[in-house]
């Protein structure tokens, strides 16, 4: 069995631009699949840049509050705290969400302690920032995602 030459050549160009369309397919699907999962990435990156500041925000201005006050007059004070906790419970790291409820600790306690502690705690608040390490974690979760 001998096969003709133009068969030959026929085949072999059949088979060359099947595996070059086959290529041009395979390294688009990559090249889509990876610009998406980038972009997808991106995106939870700034969500949760959102969530960790109004966290954040929301942490400083309790504590804030709690630092001036005898004691937690309206624990509505507090509800927009516990909310951005929440929110971080849907989308953080164990690690993050850990931190966060230890700076959610801090602020609590900081109501409940007395006002003859005044001048300690003022002396205490220049040399701790409770939201250092929730910082730290939100940093090292973000870097993880980029």
């Amino acid at each position: 069995m001998t096969m003709d030459p133009a068969t030959i050549s026929a085949v072999s160009a059949l088979a060359g631009s099947a595996i070059g369309a086959l290529a041009s397919v395979a390294t688009t699907w990559f090249t889509q699949h990876h610009q998406d999962h980038a972009q997808r990435l991106g995106q939870e990156g700034s969500r949760r840049e959102r969530l960790f500041g109004e966290f954040i925000d929301q942490a400083s201005k309790a504590y804030a509050d709690g630092v001036v006050q005898e004691r937690l007059d309206d624990p509505a004070k507090l509800v927009p705290m516990y909310t951005a906790m929440n929110k971080l419970r849907l989308f953080a790291t164990p690690g993050t969400i850990g931190a966060a409820e230890a700076v959610l600790v801090l602020v609590v306690d900081t109501y409940e302690k007395t006002s003859t502690a005044l001048e300690a705690r003022n002396s205490h608040i220049t040399a701790h920032d409770i939201l250092r390490e929730f910082a730290d974690a939100c940093r090292a979760e973000l870097t993880y995602l980029r």
